[in-house]
Parts: C-alpha cells; structure tokens; sequence
C-alpha cells in the first residue's frame, strides 16, 4: 500500500497522471471516497496520464454511468446512482473487464463482491479544507 497527499485539485490530477503510469495495463480500479472526496478529480488525471484524453473533457459519468476515453483505452464508471446489483447487471461490465481497457469505478464498493477480486482500490480521504489523502492498495 502506498500513500500519497495533495493539497490542491490541480495536485490531484497530477497525482492521477502519476498513478496512471503504475497501474496495470488493463484492469479495474475503485475509486473509493465520499461524495466531493475527489474521485473525479483522479480519474481526470490518471485518463489524461493514460493519453486517452486531456483532464478538461474527463467528467463525472454521475447520469450516463460509463463514459469511455482513447478508443476504449480508458473506462470511466460511476455507479452512485445504482440501487440495486441487478441494476448493475444490466451495463455491461464483464465486457470491460474482459477487454483490453482501465476501467475506473467510482462508488464500486456498494457493489464489491459483484466485481473483479482482482483490482486496484484508491482510497481517498478529506482531511483537510483542500488536502487529500489517497491511499493506493494493489
């Protein structure tokens, strides 16, 4: 496990674009946190660290719930709005996971034990009016 702070929005995109460069080819990543903990912010920077877009065109997939980025490179998945795990049936998934793609999972946690045992899990925390902690447990 490792971990890491930053203090700015900016500094978490930077720290995303960092991770991107270590974590596997393809694969699934949780990204765990509260609501406004920056998910989002790290996805930004671990797609735009990835190639597959810059940070400004990364968005929460909050209402659509999969966005994809660089041909299918990167995934981008939200799953706060999903209430029960049949809904989460219904995306799709499996195909990512068997592809050739990061997927990102933000709010993956409700539904842990329907997704890969094997994952990465970004834990980030508020600690702070601006400071993160994030937590990196392959």
């Amino acid at each position: 496990m490792a971990t890491y702070h930053t203090r700015s929005e900016a500094e978490t995109i930077a720290l995303g674009e960092r991770l991107a460069r270590e974590l596997p080819a393809r694969g699934v990543v949780l990204l765990i946190g509260n609501l406004g903990a920056g998910k989002t912010m790290l996805a930004k920077g671990i797609v735009s660290g990835r190639g597959a877009a810059p940070p400004e065109e990364v968005s929460s997939p909050t209402f659509t719930l999969i966005h994809e980025y660089g041909g299918g490179r990167v995934y981008h998945v939200d799953l706060y709005r999903l209430e029960e795990a049949r809904e989460l049936a219904t995306l799709g998934l499996e195909e990512l996971f068997d592809g050739e793609a990061l997927v990102l999972i933000e709010w993956g946690e409700r539904f842990a034990r329907m997704l890969p045992a094997e994952r990465t899990e970004i834990r980030i925390r508020t600690v702070g009016d601006d400071e993160r902690e994030v937590e990196v447990t392959p």
